[in-house]
């Protein structure tokens, strides 16, 4: 028997870059936006939807969950395939702290026209 994951999309933005950032994280047709995530470049916002899509999939307590996202940067670093460096680097210790000493999450790279998480930023939801 295969146990279903659950989808959670991730999607962040800045305007201007660097500039005021946004984040959205969509599971089960719920979507969670952020308008006012701090100052800081597109990839920062990235890595704080990211991270706040693995806490979402903690808090729900789910045990068989995916990731999914656009930003291949962010991912391919979140996946030891890039090396993260500044404060991307940053960003991937606190996203390994939060994921503790188990098996790193899944986490892939859709089309920006599969992000549900980026069609919320976009739609203003």
């Amino acid at each position: 028997m295969t146990t279903r994951r659950i989808k959670i999309y991730f999607d962040g933005g800045c305007r201007p870059n660097p500039g005021k950032m946004e984040t959205a994280v969509v599971t089960g047709g719920a979507a969670v936006v952020v308008r006012d995530a701090g100052i800081g470049s597109s990839q920062d916002a990235e890595w704080l939807a990211l991270i706040a899509a693995l806490r979402m999939a903690q808090d729900m307590e789910l045990a068989h969950y995916i990731l999914l996202g656009d930003a291949a940067a962010v991912i391919e670093q979140a996946n030891g395939v890039v090396r993260a460096r500044g404060e991307a680097a940053e960003h991937l210790a606190a996203f390994r702290a939060l994921a503790g000493d188990g098996p790193m999450p899944t986490v892939r790279h859709i089309k920006r026209t599969q992000n549900l998480a980026g069609i919320a930023l976009a739609s203003g939801r």
